[in-house]
């Protein structure tokens, strides 16, 4: 408030900026040099113009090393310098105009975050950390940004999806304006790649509530930093983000068309590779398309043998390995193969599942509760109802229902009750309705 009023008491012709002009921490720590003045004597001549005394040299420090932007104190500035107030600013390159349009999509987001109560400067405090152990220094917030996103990419799978999304949101938009601070650091490329990663895991969890607007939008923010940053890999997760919404919706020539573009984005050796291999092996076999899975399991099999052996096997950005090559099961189970599917899923879950199904925690419960509705449809394809609304319980038992879980649950609900299959079945339909219900205050695109 105190800004804008000292923006009308200075107002003149100086204060209308072009447009295309962003302000410059580089060109104020030129001219405030050349002016002969410290960064005290600056604070203290805007005190004098401005008859305030909360001016301090550190906010003339934060101005200079991009951790703030003067805004409305931009007049002021220009005229303790005896500057215009472009003289302060540099032209934005047409690129940045381009992705204007990103940010006013990311500014509403964050109203929608704020919206619901929540505050970018609490939440999470480890934002609040990073801002005071940083200090300005642009090196130590890209590693400390790096770290946050590695601790999120093992974390998504665990938290509750509102609570994750709540999380990510604060920390992508901190890194955001760390980002569009960093001028020309050599650490600019780090620094767009967490803010690429960060909003991939954004779209994980918009994904994980069935808010899927929102989860495509990020998807694509992240498509645009994998581009600035150099580093394809991230555009193929973030083309597996969007397959595996299309899959869930039972679109599989859209999921099996998605997941081929992201293969050609995501070089073969890489996991994001393999993962959509596997996932464009489980849409054609949705599709009914035998050949075209085949030809898919076999390009599947071949690029995780491209996999370094330190490949990450737990987190968001991650693969299962197993005996057979992800979503083998599901293959099997959506052409009718049912028995050789409950037997691949059950060696899925005791190979990637073993904590989880013995009750000692794990680091996908989702996952878990996916491959054992897997399991559930397995069991109902060959017969043995009761068996599979059992195993459907099981699943929806498990921790951290999230959207796609939900789909496959309705799937199982709708099998059992055609089936008419008896009590064990009311049970699942009753605990899938208790379920259903309690997630129905998150939007919902089944």
């Amino acid at each position: 408030m105190l800004g804008r009023q000292l923006a009308g008491t200075l107002n003149g012709k100086d204060s209308q900026v072009d447009p295309r002009l962003s302000f410059s921490p580089v060109r104020l720590k030129l001219h405030r040099t050349q002016a002969g003045m410290s960064q005290a004597a600056l604070a203290a001549k805007l005190r004098e113009l401005t008859g305030t005394a909360t001016v301090t040299p550190n906010y003339v420090y934060r101005w200079e090393t991009g951790r703030r932007t003067p805004d409305d104190w931009l007049v002021a500035l220009a005229r303790a310098l005896s500057v215009e107030v472009s003289d302060l600013c540099e032209l934005v390159p047409p690129s940045r105009h381009r992705s204007d349009r990103w940010e006013e999509v990311s500014d509403v987001l964050r109203r929608d975050f704020l919206g619901r109560g929540l505050a970018l400067t609490t939440l999470p405090t480890v934002v609040r950390a990073l801002d005071i152990i940083g200090d300005g220094h642009i090196g130590t917030l890209a590693d400390g940004l790096g770290e946050l996103v590695d601790h999120y990419a093992q974390a998504v799978p665990l938290l509750a999806p509102k609570t994750a999304y709540d999380e990510l949101l604060a920390v992508r938009s901190y890194a955001g304006s760390v980002l569009d601070h960093s001028g020309t650091t050599p650490h600019k490329t780090d620094l767009t790649l967490a803010c690429g990663r960060l909003s991939g895991l954004l779209a994980v969890a918009a994904q994980d509530m069935g808010d899927h607007a929102s989860a495509r939008l990020w998807c694509s923010d992240a498509e645009r930093h994998s581009e600035q940053a150099r580093h394809p890999e991230l555009a193929g997760w973030a083309y597996l983000t969007r397959a595996m919404i299309a899959h869930y919706q039972r679109l599989p020539r859209q999921a099996a068309a998605l997941a081929a573009k992201g293969m050609r984005k995501a070089p073969l050796g890489t996991v994001a590779h393999a993962r959509l291999a596997t996932h464009q092996m489980r849409a054609t076999a949705m599709a009914g398309d035998a050949d075209a899975s085949a030809e898919a399991r076999h390009h599947a099999v071949a690029a995780l043998k491209t996999l370094p052996a330190d490949a990450p096997t737990t987190g968001v950005y991650s693969i299962n390995l197993a005996e057979d090559p992800p979503y083998t099961a599901t293959s099997l189970l959506l052409t009718g193969q049912y028995r050789e599917a409950a037997a691949a899923t059950q060696r899925v879950i005791q190979t990637c599942y073993v904590n989880e199904s013995r009750q000692q925690g794990g680091g996908n419960p989702s996952g878990y509760a996916r491959c054992l509705l897997i399991l559930g449809l397995a069991q109902a394809g060959t017969g043995d109802f009761d068996q599979a609304a059992a195993t459907g319980l099981a699943a929806l038992n498990t921790d951290r229902p999230v959207w796609s879980t939900m789909a496959l649950a309705k799937q199982l609900d709708r099998t059992l009750t055609t089936a008419q299959a008896g009590q064990t079945a009311s049970a699942f339909t009753t605990r899938y309705r208790e379920v259903a219900a309690q997630l129905s205050s998150r939007p919902e695109d089944h």
